[in-house]
């Protein structure tokens, strides 16, 4: 059998937090109606889609945080974020290693095994979509965990991005230790 793994990260664009990298392989018969990018997705829908992907795939999680993304970029963070998410599916799925991967995107990360970069990826391969998933409701958990260590700035509600309310919260107080410094504001 061969296994495909799918990658896509979420939080590229922020000026606050993490990137967060997921990596899934589905098994034969997942179903997969339904599945596509999390951008696509209610944030309901979402964590559905996301108690069935860690019920019924192999997957892994990876983070860089912002003092990485700050000190390497955000593409090459991004690109770590997926190496670690695909050890973290070794660590928590022995013997799955992937003899491929898809990754959404223009760029695929330093892995033993071939991968290939597919633009719009996680709305065309259900793997990636899956990836999205996983990514994007880890990296919005920990947003709304940052707000509550960090509050004022309202990253319960922008997740980070540069909205109208988070600049003028930076305005206001400054950057909190979760902030992107390399980014602008």
């Amino acid at each position: 059998m061969t296994r495909v793994c799918g990658f896509d990260e979420a939080g590229r664009g922020p000026l606050a937090g993490p990137v967060v990298a997921g990596c899934v392989i589905l098994a034969e018969g997942f179903p997969k109606d339904g599945l596509t990018d999390s951008k696509k997705l209610s944030a309901r829908a979402r964590e559905r889609w996301d108690l069935v992907i860690r019920e019924q795939a192999a997957w892994g999680i990876g983070v860089c945080g912002s003092t990485e993304i700050d000190s390497i970029n955000i593409l090459r963070a991004s690109l770590v974020a997926m190496r670690l998410a695909w050890e973290d599916l070794l660590v928590r799925f022995p013997g799955h290693n992937p003899d491929s991967g898809i990754v959404d995107g223009l760029f695929v990360p330093n892995l033993p095994f071939p991968c290939v970069a597919l633009v719009k990826g996680d709305s065309l391969e259900p793997c990636v979509s899956a990836a999205s998933i996983l990514a994007k409701v880890y990296r919005d958990k920990e947003m709304r965990r940052l707000s509550e260590v960090f509050p004022g700035y309202g990253f319960d509600k922008h997740k980070g991005y540069p909205t109208r309310e988070h600049k003028a919260a930076l305005a206001k107080l400054g950057p909190s230790p979760v902030h992107r410094l390399s980014f602008r504001w």
